[in-house]
């Protein structure tokens, strides 16, 4: 496994120092003398990271329709499932189930540990959907996805628009309802939401924003409001609050949107991010062709 010294990444790859409050910032939530540990490569394009209970992480490499399995105890990488519905983003229920973004026939499917598929959502009022991209689901209730518009080379469906936008929804918990929760989104990708399933954060990564909104018992959302002017692919949390958003490497932003982080990443483009390990206290980041984990000082709540 190739390791790279995290003051290199701060230094080297980044052409520059960052200033003393963002270091101290950072040694709150990276563990003492960390290094980014590359655990795997040889992928097309890696992506929706989700953790299992026993700390293994569950990831996905869309080209080749895969969904593979990172190992904790182990440190190693396994096939969990081949042909998976060009799963990209995915999220584990507290049932041990991964909910999967399944972009072959764009579907929000439901995965049991034995490989087994159900799917969840067909379609909105009879038309595909775009082509669910990000999922969570809240604790002891529903779901929201987005659904913007990449057009796959893999398609035989016609490859324009089958809704009218890109928008973000919500399935609730007895599946027998879908509904839109924001329309006024350009491009909505990735998404989390807080452990008592109050707020949830929302990336525009067409708008180059993320928002966070309140989140109503009966799934509808209220109170949008901007959290930060940077969209993201994919996202997580931390116990403090702590919110994660790639791209660029991995930028850490407290509770009131404030920038307090930045974890440079030797790659083009950082997909997603999750914690990982039985503690929870590893960031597992995927990464182009590669994913890589991190030891952490902040513990994450999934």
């Amino acid at each position: 496994m190739k390791k790279i010294s995290l003051l290199f990444l701060l230094i080297g790859l980044t052409g520059s120092v960052f200033s003393q409050g963002e270091i101290e910032d950072k040694k709150k939530i990276v563990a003492k003398n960390a290094q980014l540990t590359k655990i795997a490569d040889g992928f097309t394009f890696t992506e929706g990271p989700a953790v299992h209970r026993n700390g293994d992480v569950f990831f996905t490499d869309q080209p080749n329709n895969k969904i593979h399995r990172w190992s904790y105890t182990r440190d190693e990488v396994s096939v969990f499932m081949e042909d998976a519905g060009r799963a990209n983003g995915m999220f584990m229920d507290l049932q041990g189930n991964l909910i999967v973004c399944a972009d072959m026939e764009n579907q929000l499917w439901s995965i049991d540990d034995k490989g087994n598929v159900t799917v969840l959502v067909e379609n909105f009022k009879g038309n595909l959907l775009n082509g669910p991209n990000d999922v969570w689901v809240v604790p002891y209730g529903g779901m929201y996805f987005t659904d913007p518009l990449y057009k796959r080379p893999y398609w035989e469906r016609d490859p324009e628009m089958q809704q009218d936008g890109e928008h973000l929804y919500y399935l609730s918990k007895d599946r027998m309802q879908l509904f839109r929760v924001d329309e006024n989104l350009v491009k909505p990708n990735g998404l989390i939401g807080t452990p008592d399933g109050k707020k949830l954060y929302v990336a525009d990564i067409g708008d180059n924003k993320t928002y966070v909104y309140d989140i109503e018992e009966d799934g509808y959302l209220r109170n949008r409001k901007l959290f930060c002017e940077m969209g993201s692919d994919g996202m997580t949390i931390d116990y403090r609050g702590n919110v994660y958003l790639t791209g660029d490497g991995v930028t850490v932003f407290n509770s009131k949107g404030d920038k307090i982080a930045h974890i440079p990443v030797p790659e083009k483009w950082t997909s997603n991010v999750i914690f990982g390990g039985t503690d929870r206290k590893t960031l597992f980041i995927t990464a182009m062709g590669s994913v890589y984990k991190l030891n952490m000082r902040s513990r994450g709540v999934y």
